[in-house]
């Protein structure tokens, strides 16, 4: 492991995923999913491999579940492609999770008094996250954290979502500042991948989905275990390690 320092006067703000860095959603997504597949008359999906498809958007983890639960069906899949069940899939997911959201979901430890600590040292905050913008407002407003943040980008807010550079280049636009002092605070891959095309700083936690893969091998600047230890340590050298 070789430190990494992280200086206060080197960073202007900070860009920070939500699911999965912020807040533990992983038993929202089981949820919705499950009462989806009940309207479908599908069979149903265990957590793990929900955690494995989360992270590049509702589309993507729909259409990733659609796909699971049909091969494990193989009549099923036959008779109703992934393509011909998604639109009502989608429909009763988003009726779904607009109904449950945030209320089986959890603040990770550390996060509040992280953003409190980053605020207070003057940073500009804004989430990015591949949720529907909707859905990211309502949880950050229920579990209380939507006040830190000038901006909350969704995953519909572009044209491209992350791994795609293009979210945080727009979001570094819309703070006004440089792609080189702005930080990427995320939990896996896709935020690190987003990040490195757009010439943002990133750091990663290690508690987060990352589609089942130890963050560790990914290639960020480095990981903090908490958002509370990076915001302790902005402007302090040596806290963030590689």
């Amino acid at each position: 492991m070789v430190s990494m320092p992280i200086v206060r006067t080197q960073i202007d703000a900070a860009i920070i995923d939500l699911d999965g860095t912020m807040v533990d959603t992983l038993g929202d997504f089981a949820q919705a999913l499950a009462r989806m597949l009940d309207d479908l008359a599908l069979p149903g999906i265990g957590m793990a491999q929900i955690e494995r498809m989360v992270g590049k958007g509702s589309e993507h983890l729909i259409k990733s579940v659609l796909g699971h639960v049909l091969s494990q069906a193989e009549s099923m899949a036959q008779a109703a492609p992934v393509e011909a069940l998604y639109p009502q899939a989608w429909e009763r997911y988003q009726h779904h999770y607009q109904i449950i959201n945030g209320g089986y979901s959890c603040v990770y430890p550390g996060v509040l008094k992280g953003l409190q600590a980053l605020r207070g040292s003057g940073l500009r905050l804004a989430c990015l996250t591949n949720k529907p913008t909707t859905f990211a407002l309502a949880l950050l407003r229920a579990k209380g954290l939507e006040g830190f943040f000038e901006y909350v980008f969704g995953g519909d807010a572009f044209a491209h979502k992350k791994p795609h550079p293009l979210p945080l280049l727009k979001t570094c636009q819309a703070l006004g500042t440089a792609p080189a002092r702005t930080l990427m605070v995320g939990d896996s891959s896709n935020d690190a991948q987003a990040a490195r095309a757009a010439g943002c700083p990133v750091v990663l936690v290690p508690y987060g989905y990352n589609h089942g893969q130890p963050v560790s091998g990914v290639d960020a600047d480095g990981w903090v275990e908490s958002l509370a230890a990076l915001g302790a340590g902005i402007g302090a050298p040596n806290t963030v390690q590689r």
